[in-house]
């Protein structure tokens, strides 16, 4: 079974996003801003890059939705500080988690997926009929 960029790009922004809401209090501010500002980025580009490889509208939406909170948090970076800094950084990664973990959930109980998945063999009784 071939690894979708779909499942790839969903995986990155949950690992990307429980990295970063850890992060943020396990480095010094500046630190962790700078850490953020690169994560936001990328996650920037993996919700572009997922908008425009996705043949499906759940797919559109969810990475429609992370280069959103990607953009959104990569502003905040540039103009929040202190303690309003840490918890819209929180916040941000956190939205990339939900929506990794969204689209992975909506991808795996698609009609399609079940199709792809299911293998009809037959049996020998059947066979005999």
């Amino acid at each position: 079974m071939a690894l979708t960029s779909r499942f790839a790009i969903d995986t990155t922004a949950l690992i990307a996003g429980a990295f970063l809401s850890t992060a943020v209090f396990a480095f010094a501010a500046p630190v962790s801003t700078w850490i953020a500002f690169g994560i936001f980025i990328g996650l920037i580009a993996l919700g572009g890059l997922g908008v425009i490889l996705d043949h499906h509208a759940t797919g559109y939406l969810t990475h429609g939705l992370l280069a959103a909170v990607g953009i959104w948090s990569l502003v905040a970076t540039l103009v929040f500080t202190g303690a309003t800094l840490s918890w819209l950084i929180v916040a941000g990664a956190v939205a990339a988690v939900v929506l990794g973990v969204a689209d992975l959930v909506a991808h795996e109980v698609t009609t399609e997926r079940v199709v792809h998945q299911l293998e009809v063999t037959p049996t020998p009784e059947a066979a005999s009929v």
